[in-house]
């Protein structure tokens, strides 16, 4: 199933929560998600996300249960080739290099061996 259209700020709190727990009805995210959204609005988003092929739903007793369609990593790497595209023309080394920038504080040692070790491998890889 091709996934169409970005995510808007809540709908991806939607999906995390969905995610999280591998189902949902609406009034489950009416009552966790944050600034407690009405009945309509979380409707209306739950209806967009089944248009971009997100979620989809069944019935049981009268009641509507949102699940995902696609695997997480499926749609993260579909959110992230967006990203890619929209905001750094394509540029992997740009989203790094802007990573690198904001998050320096919070890298470790490790997660720079990691880093390393990750490049090395796809190196050798297209070799």
């Amino acid at each position: 199933m091709k996934i169409s259209g970005a995510t808007s700020r809540r709908e991806s709190q939607i999906l995390d929560f969905v995610y999280s727990l591998g189902s949902v009805t609406a009034s489950q995210l009416e009552t966790h998600l944050p600034g407690r959204p009405s009945n309509s609005a979380v409707r209306w988003h739950l209806r967009a996300l089944e248009a971009k092929g997100l979620l989809s739903h069944r019935e049981e007793n009268g009641v509507f249960i949102y699940q995902p369609t696609q695997p997480r990593e499926n749609v993260a790497k579909g959110e992230l080739a967006r990203l890619l595209s929209s905001f750094f023309g394509g540029s992997v080394t740009s989203v790094l290099t802007m990573l690198l920038d904001e998050e320096r504080e919070r890298l470790t040692a490790d997660d720079f061996q990691e880093m390393r070790r990750m490049i090395e491998q796809t190196e050798g890889e297209r070799q």
